[in-house]
Order: C-alpha cells, then structure tokens, then sequence
C-alpha cells in the first residue's frame, strides 16, 4: 500500500499545478467549448483539462514504472488519444463537429496498443466450473481486448456531458480497481490505478459544478482508455471485478444505444438521451444529477468488491 502513496500524491500536485496554467493557455488561444442546443454550459469553456492530466499521469508513470509494457501501452495509445481528441476539441472551439470515421480508427488502432506490448484478456474464469480459468484461442484474445479497449474509452467519453461526472465516475472506478490489484498483489496494476486517481481528484477540483475547465473528448477518451488498460492489467481474471466496477459508462452506453435503436438513431449520433439528460428533465440540477450518478457507481463498486471476495 506504500508503494502507491507516494506516485498518487505525486500525480495529484502535478495535476493541480498543470490544470491553472492549461486553463490560461485555453482561454488565452480561444481553445474553449461553445455553448449550442446540445450542450448544457451557456459561457465557454476551457477545453485543455485532458492535456493536464495526461502529463500528470504520464510524467508519474514514466518515473515510478519506468519503460515497461504498461506504462508504454499507456504512453503509445493514450499520445494517439489525445491527438485525435484535441483535433475534435479544437473543431468544438470553432462550433462545429469533427467527423466522427478519422475518430474511429484511431480509436480502433488505440484499442490494438496493448496487444503489442504483450497486455491482453487471457481468458476467464468459469464459477459454473468449479472455478476453473481457461485460457481463451488466440483470436478471442485479441477479439476481447480490443472490443472491451474499445467500448471503454468511448464508453467514458459519452458520459463526460455534466460537470465532474466523468471525472469522478473515472475516480470511483480507478479507487476499485486500485482495491482488486492489492488485493491479488499486483503491485504495477495498483500503481497505474493510483495514479489515475490522483489525477482525478486534482482535475475534480476544477471540474466539479461549476466546471472552471473540461475534460475535452482529449481527456475523457484517455480516462477510458487509462482505465480498460488498468482492468486487462491486472482485474480480469473475473468478469464481475471490472464489469461492476465501470458499471456507469457501462450501463449508460447500453440504455442510450437502446433507445436509438428503438427510435431508429444512429448509433453514434449526438444526442440528449444519456442517464444524466434524463435526470435533469426530470427536475434535479446538475449537483443533484452528479451526485446520484456517483452513488450509483460507489454501489457498483461495493458489487465489484464484494465479487472480488466471494469468487477470488
């Protein structure tokens, strides 16, 4: 447990003292989230939080997990990630939407990284089996990491639409997943997973309602990615753990690809059909919408918790 205190404090100063100093750059340059019919904010918004963070969890990885697998996957794809959304972003600052392909096959080939350095879904532990792990062909390898790589981080990026609630929805999934590596050992998952969190909560002070600067498409797609990585990492010996533990970006994608499918949406079309929309139609204020929403996801983390225990 140490061990990770130190990286996570670390990360969390680097990250308050980052986030100001992007922010001025931001507002500086223009490079600001315009208000539309869609958005829920009604004065610009900086859109250079994501850069923060990925320098502050970067910069703590690369110093206390060296060059290895992990911290390169992380590197490699979270670099693509970011550039890829900052292109979005920046088409946000001029009021217009970035096509939604060149986002896709980044995404695609992002959600290849880890496969290169050897990080995988190995296969799967079966309770109707007595318990037993089997190890999956290697096409379902490399078909279960990318689709799980892939859904997550777009999966993050679809919430980040009410202040902090990516954000602290990336914390609470990061803290749990911080608890299954400690408790299986594993020592680089755990540090990974701190730091994330660290970087969380020091974006959250300037995040939460109301919002001084956002995540951007830049940060919210490299929180999920960050966090998929750390669950083929180290939680995935069984489902239920990083399941329940992402369960919000989760449970949202699956209602809100639901719905359009029901109302014959496309899939990957903008819209105000996610769980806190709704929430907030239904009379509760920002505040009030991200905090239920943060419990919903503390109760998938105790889920996630208890599974660890009972079918570790």
């Amino acid at each position: 447990m140490a061990s990770v205190v130190i990286p996570f404090v670390i990360c969390l100063a680097v990250v308050l003292l980052l986030v100001p100093i992007m922010r001025r750059v931001a507002v500086k340059a223009g490079f600001v989230d315009r208000p539309n019919q869609r958005k829920i904010h009604s004065v610009p918004i900086p859109l250079l939080g994501g850069a923060a963070i990925f320098i502050g969890v970067m910069a703590t990885m690369i110093a206390f997990d060296g060059w290895t697998d992990r911290t390169l996957s992380l590197l490699t794809g979270g670099f693509l990630l970011v550039c890829i959304g900052l292109t979005d972003d920046w088409y946000k600052t001029r009021g217009k939407d970035f096509a939604v392909w060149p986002r896709l096959v980044v995404y695609l080939l992002v959600s290849t990284v880890p496969l290169w350095y050897g990080l995988e879904i190995r296969g799967m532990t079966n309770w109707f089996d007595g318990g037993a792990y089997y190890f999956f062909p290697q096409w379902m390898v490399i078909a279960a990491t990318i689709l799980w790589l892939f859904s997550l981080t777009n999966m993050m990026n679809f919430i980040d639409g009410v202040d902090g609630l990516a954000t602290g929805i990336a914390l609470i999934s990061s803290l749990t997943l911080l608890a299954a590596s400690l408790y299986h050992g594993q020592e680089g998952t755990a540090l990974l997973a701190a730091v994330l969190a660290g970087g969380c909560i020091a974006f959250l002070v300037f995040n939460f309602h109301p919002a001084k600067i956002f995540l951007g498409d830049a940060g919210a797609t490299f929180l999920g990615y960050a966090l998929a990585l750390t669950a083929v990492d180290g939680a995935f010996k069984t489902l239920l753990v990083p399941v329940l533990a992402l369960g919000v970006p989760i449970l949202d994608t699956a209602i809100v690809f639901t719905r359009r499918f029901l109302e014959n949406k496309g899939l990957h079309k903008a819209d105000k059909l996610h769980t806190h929309h709704s929430l907030m139609k239904w009379g509760l204020t920002q505040t009030q919408t991200v905090s239920f929403l943060y419990l919903i996801g503390v109760l998938f983390a105790l889920l996630s918790i208890v599974s660890l225990l009972l079918f570790s």
